[in-house]
């Protein structure tokens, strides 16, 4: 029948324009970024709501026409859309599982490849003109990643290869997830705490729920070793912020790799800007431009399966 579909904020994922959007159905309305007040004019006769980690809460649903039927978020962590006031609007909700699996877990690896080395704190040398790290011995901490231990929280789709490429780099494995799983070759299921204390490394791929929020606070950091990273490649929330810099500034911790941040973009006199323990980014692990164009192919699929009576990866 061909669906009516309108992007509410296309400017987070065709930032550059690269992507073709026209092809999400028969009839695309795309709009680059959109207010909380004006979404209801703008789904007004769409049958196909799009967003990309924009909130839609449960009074702006409630108040939808009836001509929407679905709402598509345009990545894989579904928490901005109040899913319990869409099912109660009989509207289906479906997310993109998995299309940036190898490019978030490459984020990840390259977090704790560059923070063994110092290599943002060597950069930041050079910048300053310091060529010491050429001109005399090694003036920064320098390990090998190889027999070190690496905790991952989730094994989902991103946790799994991670793991992968750690064991690839000689690693040693441990595992947290919610529902108690059996050991397999190199990687060994633990609680969180004993992830915690015997870690080297620990990499966040689990969903932000309200009882993963703040799962890494000030009393779960103090279980960590002094010398351990902490790499968030998830949702920002996963971490308490203000504990974070505060072990951090005191050395309670090496330091930490943050693709996400609890706000984003932080707020301008944020301290992790200038930590020299701290790699920051600006979420970029979705957003190299093939893992964009897949997240594309995947939102239509979703839209047309959904336009054919066989709706795909349904979070509602």
């Amino acid at each position: 029948m061909g669906l009516k579909t309108v992007v509410l904020n296309s400017e987070r994922m065709n930032y550059d324009g690269k992507l073709d959007l026209s092809v999400l159905s028969s009839e695309v309305k795309e709009y680059a970024s959109t207010e909380q007040d004006q979404i209801l004019e703008r789904v007004q006769g769409m049958d196909v709501v799009v967003t990309k980690e924009m909130p839609v809460d449960g009074d702006t649903i409630a108040r939808f026409p009836d001509s929407v039927q679905l709402i598509c978020e345009a990545g894989t962590g579904y928490n901005n859309i109040d899913i319990e006031a869409a099912r109660a609007r009989g509207i289906t909700v479906c997310n993109i599982p998995a299309y940036s699996t190898e490019r978030v877990a490459h984020t990840a690896i390259m977090m704790i490849l560059n923070l063994s080395s110092s290599m943002q704190i060597q950069q930041a040398m050079l910048a300053r003109g310091d060529r010491s790290n050429f001109t005399k011995c090694m003036q920064v901490s320098h390990v090998e990643v190889n027999g070190k231990v690496l905790g991952i929280v989730g094994a989902g789709n991103i946790g799994r290869e991670v793991i992968k490429v750690a064991q690839a780099l000689g690693m040693k494995v441990l595992a947290y997830v919610r529902t108690p799983r059996a050991d397999e070759d190199n990687l060994k299921y633990v609680s969180f705490e004993e992830l915690l204390k015997q870690s080297d490394y620990i990499s966040l791929h689990c969903p932000l729920t309200p009882q993963t929020r703040h799962m890494i606070n000030k009393e779960t950091i103090a279980m960590m070793k002094p010398t351990a990273y902490i790499i968030n490649t998830g949702r920002g929330a996963l971490i308490d912020e203000p504990a974070l810099i505060e072990a951090l500034k005191e050395g309670r911790i090496a330091g930490a790799g943050l693709d996400v941040q609890e706000t984003e973009p932080p707020v301008q006199d944020n301290p992790l800007y200038d930590m020299p323990n701290v790699i920051l980014t600006p979420h970029m692990g979705w957003k190299g431009l093939e893992t964009r164009q897949r997240l594309v192919s995947i939102l239509a699929a979703n839209i047309q399966a959904f336009d054919e009576g066989r709706p795909q990866n349904v979070v509602s």
